[in-house]
């Protein structure tokens, strides 16, 4: 043996097993060690955008990679592995279509969004490929006519549309807001909200009557009510609403104070978000809803664009809790002063001051984070604002940890959610946030999967087809309340919406 060879032998002898560490590593984070390439006629498409009756602002459905061997995906086989095309199939209807590539969720499925600028009578013809081979069952053809956002063309009958939109049987949120109102007297809630709440910001009133929706605004800061118009309007657009006569509170507080036994009892106000202190019947937050109107349009953020834009996979994230906001909540500021303390475990800043000024000075203030760089860290801390934080559906829907502090407040679909199951809860005082970081850090499988069963949830309950049935939901048990003779005589003096 040559002293070339015997140089040589150790190197020889520690290769493979640099080779298998190599592979091992390179397993747990990439695409390529999942079995192989994506098994075009394997795959799974699905979801309500195939399906030309359901009609929102912006249709979309889901693409699932499967391998050749049957197996999903877990990780993304490549943010390029689909494409799909979308078109009239008459040559003689020319309609302009946004067709984005699909976003690629890091699971192993993609979200296909594409938005109608006019209707189309033929149909539409949906491609979806990947390479140059279809998936699945594709082409698929959706039978016209297929409506587009602002086509006034409702369904008249209300359990057809139902159906063909899954609306659920019950939502819990729903039921549990009305124990509170077994019946109504329309003319004392005529009376008596004018009086009681009129002045503490922005109250509208509103009447629907043979699918046309009349508006009248009390208060003194009413300009969100341009959320509630659009989503009143979007919605009579797709079925007949039931003649109904309701307050909408457009500001951040609920306002119903009153308990169900109390003399004289509460009076039904609805109002974006709820708390165990208060009676108002909670319809999805201005936020979700105007997210869900102007998806592909006037947001950047939405949640559906926010599910394809979810950071590094779970391994490759940075082990730290993260925060921005405003100093809108005083907890807020003590979860900066609890950065500066354990910076290794906790990145949190204030990017405007408005409540707290004089604080300032001692805490600084962060630069402003793009939300989707949000979900470079692992765990998201959700903190209260004025009520319930309105990122936190946004915050589920990433993949990422969430550690929610508890609260009196909540939205429409918290009743679904188990703390400790979909998200990690953490005292109102934020006394026990650092030991929740080091939980997560030291048992880092289980935090992943809570993560998972969170985005999971969230990802079903805040469906644009789910939002809509809720807000019809809500309208068809107030409208179970009145009588019409009464309605029409309100509706007079009323601003017509169109």
């Amino acid at each position: 043996m040559t002293r070339k060879d015997n140089l040589l032998n150790p190197i020889r002898s520690v290769f493979p097993v640099c080779i298998v560490l190599i592979l091992s590593t390179c397993c747990s984070d990439f695409p390529c060690c999942q079995a192989s390439e994506v098994g075009p006629e394997k795959c799974i498409v699905w979801g309500p955008g195939l399906d030309p009756k359901v009609v929102l602002p912006v249709r979309y459905f889901i693409i699932q990679a499967v391998n050749s061997a049957g197996e999903n995906f877990t990780l993304s086989p490549g943010k390029d592995s689909f494409r799909v095309k979308i078109a009239s199939l008459s040559q003689k209807e020319h309609v302009r279509i946004h067709v984005p590539l699909p976003l690629d969720r890091g699971d192993g499925s993609f979200l296909m969004r594409y938005r109608l600028y006019g209707s189309i009578l033929k149909g539409l013809k949906v491609e979806v490929l990947h390479r140059d081979s279809h998936i699945a069952k594709s082409p698929y053809t959706l039978q016209g006519p297929v409506y587009h956002e602002y086509c006034d063309c409702p369904e008249h009958d209300v359990p057809t549309w139902q159906s063909i939109m899954q609306c659920p049987a019950e939502e819990p949120q729903i039921q549990r807001d009305f124990n509170a109102f077994p019946s109504i007297d329309l003319q004392r809630l005529l009376q008596e909200v004018p009086r009681r709440f009129s002045n503490r910001g922005g109250l509208i009133h509103y009447t629907v009557i043979n699918n046309q929706v009349y508006r009248r605004s009390l208060g003194k800061y009413t300009d969100f009510k341009m959320f509630s118009d659009e989503m009143l309007l979007s919605l009579t657009r797709k079925v007949r609403l039931p003649d109904v006569e309701f307050y909408i509170n457009v500001g951040d507080w609920p306002m119903e104070t009153r308990k169900a036994d109390d003399d004289p009892g509460p009076v039904p106000i609805i109002s974006w978000c709820g708390s165990t202190d208060t009676r108002d019947i909670i319809l999805p937050t201005y936020d979700i809803t105007h997210s869900t109107l102007e998806t592909m349009r006037g947001v950047s953020n939405d949640l559906l664009s926010v599910q394809g834009n979810t950071g590094p996979p779970w391994a490759n994230k940075t082990e730290q809790a993260f925060f921005r906001g405003r100093d809108s909540r005083e907890e807020r500021l003590h979860l900066v002063t609890l950065s500066k303390k354990k910076p290794e475990l906790l990145d949190a800043g204030i990017t405007g001051w408005f409540f707290f000024r004089e604080r300032e000075k001692d805490l600084g203030k962060a630069n402003l984070v793009g939300f989707f760089d949000f979900f470079k860290y692992k765990y998201q801390v959700n903190v209260d604002g004025t009520v319930a934080a309105y990122r936190f559906p946004y915050l589920m829907l990433g993949n990422s940890l969430v550690l929610k502090q508890i609260s009196p407040y909540y939205e429409h679909f918290y009743t679904h959610l188990k703390p400790g199951t979909h998200y990690i809860p953490v005292k109102r005082s934020l006394s026990d946030l650092i030991q929740k970081i080091e939980w997560a850090k030291e048992n880092d499988a289980e935090a992943q999967a809570i993560a998972k069963a969170g985005q999971a949830i969230v990802r079903e309950l805040v469906q644009p087809n789910r939002l809509y049935c809720y807000y019809y939901s809500v309208l068809q048990v107030i409208a179970s309340w009145y009588c019409l003779y009464a309605m029409l005589a309100n509706a007079k003096s009323a601003h017509i919406l169109r």
